[in-house]
């Protein structure tokens, strides 16, 4: 069946039995590809059905369908001409994991982060009214996303507006780890509708069939549907129609047909309609379903026993994890707070050792900032690690709950830098360039998991809102570093691991060791290389780096983030303020853009980010300023 789909209007002409031969097709195509590239699974193989029906009733693009999150589109990208193309997904040069509205006119929306989908939605729908349309636009989004407060405000004003538009809640019990919270208490009462449903739908039938007195039987049952509801559902089902939706569900988001069916129905509603949709997490694949949480996204592995292909190492985020239940042993005030992503961040085990100083707020950024700045007003020493991509949304609590109030809340910023294969939406490039900006902030960057403990411990002692920001993966290691040799962390001070007299390398957190690998080589070609371990953007070292840039008179900076705002534009101020003339500054970081997906080694080498780059600009650089003898102030 999958060799005949190729547009949405293929799965249009297809008979009951083909779709479900064509859902299990694309099960066993997704597992194949992701067994080998890698991504997210789970979420993908719970929607098959889900997303069949929505191509076999909508027309896209006119219809307009927003994925939240977008890490359940890979159903969405098959059926809408990017079958073969799934194979490159995340790759290089291939197609994204989530939405793109430059890969295709399918995709309606950018998405990557969670909660977005019901506003976006509200904005197309508005905007196709204000220009006369009858286009459909449906948001589908998932339990979990749910708990984003900015769903809940989208939610808010689609009730309130009377706009038509379709609200799908793919109810799976689960965002990555399983969901928590009143709202996931609510959906279990709104589960139970299946009951209600079930019921209703029998009688209509029945008393549908009696000559001339069944319809008015019908209408009198329906006018007792309100309090049937209410009794059925504890009250708690209201709430969706309380705010101005028609609900519809819960249905099986497995049975097409049943999909099929509601969606009809939903096209006939005026004004706004959610339609509850219960599916399973891994649906198709045995230990994806049993597992969903660690197959929501996954590195290759072998079909047969979900196993990794590739060993996973110790990396930054269980450094940090395995140190604060160190610490949490010997100061009982620490907490760790976490919005949904206890096992990316490392907080599995604080977890089980430590339940009642451990709280996951579910997919809300924004809560868990202004929560851990409540917790630090009552003397409380809060752990809040979230990637940096997620700690964007966030932004306002920082400054005005935290870094206002100065309050000791350690930020943990993981996933800083180049993430890889989940592209321009993950990239970690602009903490340092936001952060920066905030008063009353500390910010770190550790070179290594030994010098990430010690920043840890520091930061505790510190009592101020400190940002600690470290990479996804592995530490880089290089001959240079000793494991004991770490200098002791003092605030605001640099760490010069390698004395010279020609140039001044000042880096800051993974690009620390490159920095040492980049001095090797240029020793190679005669130059003697001073490294600087900054560890600080904030509080710059300006004594340390100064003195050395004085003396070299060339400085090169390098840096796992954007050029605007970070070590680079710090070192620059620093250069001006202190009036240090004709100096030559060359910056290793990454554009003003947002940066593609794949790996990190091909982005790293694309932006001239790798060793063997930096060092061949830096020869560049020098060759010309001789050539032409041009110093540049």
């Amino acid at each position: 069946m999958l060799e005949k789909i190729n547009f949405p209007n293929d799965v249009k002409n297809l008979t009951k039995k083909e779709k479900i031969e064509l859902a299990q097709e694309i099960r066993e195509y997704i597992l194949d590809v992701v067994s080998k590239n890698g991504g997210h699974l789970a979420s993908n193989l719970g929607v098959v059905e889900l997303t069949i029906a929505l191509h076999s009733i909508y027309n896209t693009p006119e219809d307009k369908i927003i994925w939240d999150v977008g890490h359940q589109s890979y159903v969405h990208k098959i059926l809408t001409g990017r079958k073969k193309e799934l194979e490159n997904m995340r790759k290089f040069g291939g197609i994204a994991g989530f939405p793109k509205t430059k890969e295709s006119k399918y995709d309606a929306f950018n998405t990557g982060h969670s909660s977005t989908s019901i506003s976006a939605g509200l904005g197309m729908a508005r905007a196709r009214d204000l220009k006369g349309k009858k286009n459909s636009v449906v948001a589908v989004i998932g339990d979990g996303a749910l708990t984003g407060g900015m769903a809940l405000e989208a939610l808010n004003d689609v009730g309130f507006s009377k706009c038509n538009m379709t609200v799908i809640l793919n109810d799976n019990e689960m965002s990555i780890s399983q969901n928590k919270g009143g709202l996931n208490n609510l959906l279990g009462h709104l589960r139970t509708k299946r009951l209600y449903t079930r019921t209703n739908n029998l009688v209509k039938r029945g008393f549908s069939k009696i000559p001339k007195i069944g319809p008015k039987i019908v209408k009198r049952i329906q006018s007792l549907k309100m309090s049937m509801k209410q009794l059925l559902l504890k009250g708690n089902g209201m709430f969706f129609e309380d705010i101005g939706f028609t609900y519809l569900g819960p249905v099986d988001g497995h049975n097409i047909t049943k999909l099929e069916s509601i969606l009809r129905l939903s096209q006939k509603i005026e004004g706004p309609v959610l339609i509850h949709v219960l599916t399973k997490k891994g649906k198709g694949y045995s230990i994806a379903e049993e597992n969903p949480d660690k197959f929501h996204a996954t590195s290759p592995f072998n079909i047969e026993t979900g196993l990794a292909k590739t060993e996973k190492g110790k990396d930054f985020s269980s450094v940090f994890g395995d140190k604060l239940v160190k610490l949490a042993k010997k100061e009982d005030k620490i907490v760790a707070i976490t919005a949904s992503m206890k096992d990316g961040t490392g907080l599995r085990e604080f977890q089980k050792q430590f339940p009642k100083r451990f709280f996951d707020v579910g997919i809300a950024e924004q809560h868990a900032l202004t929560m851990a700045a409540g917790m630090a007003q009552e003397g409380m020493i809060p752990f809040v690690p979230i990637y940096s991509s997620f700690y964007q949304r966030a932004y306002d609590q920082v400054i005005h709950d935290i870094a206002m109030q100065n309050l000791p809340v350690i930020m943990c910023v993981d996933r800083a830098g180049i993430v890889g294969a989940d592209g321009e939406t993950h990239q970690g490039m602009l903490d340092m360039a936001f952060f920066r900006l905030v008063p009353n902030l500390v910010i770190m960057a550790p070179k290594n998991f030994r010098e990430l403990e010690d920043m840890l411990e520091f930061a505790i002692k510190l009592k101020r809102p400190v940002v600690i920001r470290y990479p996804r993966g592995e530490e880089e290691k290089d001959q240079d570093i000793k494991e004991n040799t770490n200098s002791k962390i003092e605030l605001g001070k640099a760490e010069v691991l390698k004395s010279g007299t020609d140039i001044t390398i000042v880096a800051i957190g993974k690009m620390v060791p490159r920095a040492l690998k980049v001095a090797r080589e240029l020793a190679k070609k005669k130059k003697s290389v001073e490294v600087i371990n900054a560890r600080f953007l904030k509080p710059l070292d300006d004594n340390i780096i100064m003195k050395s840039i004085k003396r070299t008179k060339y400085v090169v900076t390098i840096e796992d983030g954007t050029k605007i705002n970070g070590l680079a534009t710090a070192v620059k101020e620093l250069i001006v303020d202190k009036n240090i003339r004709s100096v030559r500054v060359k910056t290793f970081a990454y554009p003003d853009e947002y940066i593609r997906h794949g790996t990190v080694t091909e982005l790293e080498n694309l932006y001239n980010m790798s060793t063997k780059k930096i060092v061949e600009e830096i020869e560049k650089d020098i060759v010309s300023s001789k050539k032409n003898k041009i110093i540049k102030v």
